[in-house]
C-alpha cells in the first residue's frame, strides 16, 4: 500500500477560472512595477530624491493592489479577509501586527506572541455571528476576600453551537503551534471548557521544485487521524501562511476520497496569497478561508511576496537535516511556559500520537 499521497501543481492550478487567471496576471503586473521600485530603493542610499520618488510609487502601488484584492474577494462568500471587513479604526492594529511579523529583526519570542495575537483576531472573525444578544456568562472567583469573597461576572459571545463539534486538523509542522493556539481559544470561549480533538497530518511540499511543477506530499505513516472521527465534524485548519493552498487541498481531497463528509471546513491564516486562496475555494466545496492579511503574489519558488519568510522555521526553529524532530520533540522545544499554557492541547496531542 502506498503510504504517500501526492498532489501536483498543474492539478491545483487547473481549478482556477479564466477570470481568476486574468486577475492573478494583473496582480503580477502591478507587483512587477513594485519590484522595479524595490531595485531602485536598494541602491539609493543617501539619495533622498530617489528614495522619496520610489517610496511614493510603492505606496501608490500597494494602495492599488489592496483595492484590487478587496474587489476580487468581495465577490467570494468563501473568502473572509479581516483587513478588508473590519472598521478602519482597527486597521492600524492589524497593520502593525503584520509589520512586526514581517520584520526579520523580530526575535522568536515576540514572533510567537504576535502569532498568538493574530489568531485571537482570526477567531473573532471566524466565530462572530453578529448576534449581540446571545451571550454566555463567566462567573469568576477573584483573590479579593474583604469584606467577603468576591466574584465577577463577565459576558462572552455564546459560540457553543459553532465550536462544540470542532476537530483541529494540524498540517505539520509549521501549523502545530497555531493549531494549539486556536484550540485554546475554543476552550476559553466554550461554556464547558471543550478541548478539541486533534487530527495530525504530516504534509510538506517539495522545495526542490518551482511553482509550476511543485508537488505536495502527504506522509500517511507519520500522520495520526481516524477518518471516522472526522465525519460530520467541523474541521478547522490553522496555518500561519497560505501560499498556494496545495497542502490543504492535498489533505482535504484525500479524506474526502476516504468517504469523510465534514459538516464544515474552516481554514485560518495570518497571511494568505491571493492565488492560494482562490485555488482553495475553487477546488474544495463548502470551505471558508479566513485570513488576517492578504498578500498579492507568489514568486517562482511559490513563496508569498512580500511575505515574511518561513513562518514554520520562525515559530519552531530549523530542524537539523539528519535529525528532524517529531511532534513530541517540537512541543518540548516550545518550552515550559508554552507547554503549560496549552497543557490541555498538549495532553490531547500526546493521546492522539501515543494512544495513552
Amino acid at each position: 500500500m502506498d503510504k504517500k499521497v501526492i498532489l501536483k501543481a498543474e492539478d491545483l492550478n487547473g481549478y482556477l477560472t479564466d477570470d481568476d487567471h486574468k486577475n492573478i496576471n494583473e496582480m503580477n503586473r502591478f507587483y512587477g512595477q513594485a519590484i522595479e521600485s524595490f531595485r531602485s530603493l536598494s541602491v539609493a542610499e543617501g539619495n533622498s530624491s530617489v528614495i522619496k520618488k520610489e517610496t511614493d510609487k510603492i505606496i501608490k502601488l500597494y494602495d492599488i493592489m489592496g483595492d484590487f484584492m478587496k474587489e476580487i474577494t468581495s465577490k467570494e462568500e468563501s473568502i473572509r479577509v479581516y483587513s478588508f471587513e473590519t472598521p478602519q479604526i482597527k486597521h492600524g492594529e492589524v497593520s502593525r501586527l503584520i509589520a512586526k511579523l514581517r520584520d526579520q529583526r523580530t526575535p522568536h519570542d515576540e514572533f510567537v506572541y504576535y502569532v498568538q495575537r493574530a489568531y485571537e483576531l482570526l477567531f473573532n472573525l471566524a466565530y462572530d455571528s453578529g448576534d449581540t444578544k446571545s451571550k454566555n456568562h463567566l462567573i469568576v472567583k477573584t483573590p479579593v476576600t474583604v469584606p467577603v469573597q468576591n466574584y465577577a461576572v463577565h459576558k462572552i459571545p455564546d459560540v457553543d453551537d459553532a465550536i462544540s463539534n470542532s476537530v483541529m486538523c494540524v498540517m505539520l509542522r509549521g501549523a502545530l503551534l497555531p493549531s494549539m493556539i486556536l484550540s485554546k481559544e475554543i476552550q476559553e470561549y466554550s461554556s464547558t471548557g471543550y478541548v478539541t480533538p486533534f487530527a495530525l497530518f504530516k504534509i510538506k511540499r517539495d522545495d526542490s521544485r518551482m511553482k509550476h511543477n511543485m508537488e505536495y506530499i502527504l506522509d500517511l505513516e507519520k500522520s495520526f487521524f481516524n477518518p471516522e472521527d472526522l465525519h460530520d465534524k467541523d474541521l478547522i485548519f490553522a496555518d500561519p501562511m497560505n501560499a498556494t493552498g496545495g497542502s490543504l487541498v492535498t489533505i482535504v481531497k484525500y479524506i474526502l476520497e476516504l468517504g469523510v463528509k465534514p459538516r464544515s471546513i474552516r481554514f485560518l491564516n495570518v497571511i494568505s496569497a491571493l492565488k492560494g486562496t482562490l485555488q482553495i475555494i475553487r477546488s474544495i466545496e463548502d470551505i471558508t478561508c479566513y485570513t488576517l492579511w492578504m498578500d498579492p503574489v507568489l514568486n517562482d519558488a511559490a513563496y508569498i511576496l512580500p511575505g515574511l519568510g518561513d513562518a514554520g522555521d520562525r515559530l519552531n526553529g530549523k530542524d537539523l537535516d539528519d535529525y528532524p524532530r517529531n511532534m513530541i520533540q517540537l512541543i518540548a522545544d516550545y518550552g515550559t511556559t508554552l507547554a503549560n499554557l496549552y497543557r490541555s492541547q498538549v495532553r490531547t496531542i500526546e493521546q492522539t500520537i501515543l494512544g495513552i
